[in-house]
């Protein structure tokens, strides 16, 4: 896929991007395909697969990203962190992961990028103490775990983001009493012939 191909699956999205941000996502996929040659950072290894399973993937919960600083909880490769913070420059955005190759990663990706807005942390979830108006995760633990293992990281009237495949009702069914979800989003991501939903999650007061 090139930029100009790129371009028209961002528009099936309903994103337009600024002059030159195909070309940056585009070097962000050849960079995570260079490293996952010895650092194993995604399982895909066709270029084509990681843009729609991975990237356009990622870009499709965009419309629901506010403005208020983002952690990207388990990141592994940058996902969703990379991708959203090229889209959205005004975005802070923090992506944390326990295996420090993967850190290694990200730190090279943010400064080859030029992403002055994201910071990239080595270590666990649970260890973090700064807060965040919207944690998101994308295949990172049970719904459930999710908030729990990043409930104190949240900041008041923030918003947690999960990123699933299909809906996960029994995992709904397992949410804290004072968890609500308060949206849940049918995704449909050009070239991935899956279900894909994004659930957005409030603590109740």
């Amino acid at each position: 896929m090139n930029a100009v191909d790129l371009n028209q699956a961002l528009a099936r999205l309903g994103l337009t991007p600024a002059p030159g941000d195909e070309v940056r996502l585009l070097a962000y996929v050849d960079l995570l395909l260079k490293w996952n040659k010895t650092y194993n950072l995604t399982a895909i290894r066709d270029r084509e697969q990681v843009i729609s399973h991975h990237l356009l993937d990622s870009l499709a919960i965009l419309p629901w990203i506010e403005a208020t600083p983002l952690l990207d909880v388990g990141s592994g490769g940058g996902l969703p962190g990379i991708p959203l913070a090229i889209l959205r420059p005004d975005l802070s955005v923090t992506l944390v992961d326990a295996v420090q190759k993967k850190v290694s990663f990200l730190q090279q990706a943010i400064i080859e990028l030029g992403l002055s807005n994201v910071h990239a942390i080595h270590a666990r979830v649970e260890t973090l103490t700064d807060r965040f108006g919207q944690i998101v995760s994308r295949a990172f633990a049970d719904t459930a775990e999710f908030v729990h293992l990043t409930r104190h990281l949240l900041a008041a009237e923030g918003r947690w983001l999960a990123m699933k495949g299909v809906r996960p009702d029994d995992e709904l069914a397992r949410l804290p009493a004072d968890i609500e979800l308060a949206d849940i989003q049918p995704l449909a991501v050009p070239g991935l012939n899956a279900e894909r939903h994004l659930l957005i999650l409030k603590a109740v007061a």
